[in-house]
């Protein structure tokens, strides 16, 4: 059965995804950089080679971190929605891309997240994009597209959560500036001002930069 609650990444490497292009122009040269919940290292090896960062990683999968040390990458295994065993801004940059919807305790991992970085890059598939809420409208069940594939029953998106939502999770763990909202752009440019004017609709996936009040 399609089931993805164990995480598992034995199957082998993972594809590019689109928004690692935008993760990318985000990260500073030479910075050093966290990546929570890093899957089988796609993203970190991308800004270890083209952005020479010193790098770091959390993994829950085990297959998945025994990929990120063949490719020689400094990860570990360990949950993010937890106390985490690093100290106070010792990355510049911590990444969370696509998983805040998968964790138990998300606002946790958002205060432990902005206490070890200065600064925070979150994306997440937005639950309230249209095309989820015409599926529930005129279905009447579990909007099937941002689920990829499984059922409500066999994916560990256990947080379903929108843009709006998002903000008031940075309003309850407080002490962080929102300095831009990222994402792929369309060939399309009526699309994209739809994206851009009204994003908790028409944004699927947003790309959040995030950063630490002194």
């Amino acid at each position: 059965m399609n089931d993805n609650r164990n995480y598992d990444f034995s199957s082998g490497y993972s594809e590019p995804r689109a928004e690692y292009e935008i993760i990318k122009q985000l990260v500073p040269e030479n910075a050093k950089v966290i990546d929570l919940a890093c899957g089988d290292g796609r993203l970190l090896d991308i800004l270890k080679k083209e952005k020479n960062i010193s790098e770091f990683g959390i993994e829950l999968s085990n297959s998945g971190v025994e990929l990120c040390l063949k490719k020689g990458l400094n990860v570990r295994n360990g949950r993010i929605d937890s106390i985490l065993e690093i100290k106070e801004n010792e990355f510049d940059v911590a990444i969370c891309n696509v998983t805040i919807q998968m964790l138990l305790y998300p606002e946790i991992f958002l205060r432990e997240m902005k206490r070890i970085s200065r600064i925070q890059i979150i994306s997440f598939p937005n639950f309230a994009f249209i095309k989820n809420r015409l599926e529930m409208l005129f279905q009447g069940r579990m909007p099937q597209r941002m689920l990829y594939g499984y059922s409500w029953f066999n994916t560990g998106h256990i947080h379903q959560l929108s843009i709006k939502d998002f903000y008031e999770l940075i309003d309850h763990v407080g002490g962080l500036k929102i300095e831009s909202m990222k994402f792929e752009r369309s060939k399309s440019s009526f699309k994209n001002f739809l994206c851009k004017s009204m994003p908790n609709l028409f944004l699927q996936i947003p790309v959040f930069q995030l950063r630490k009040l002194e």
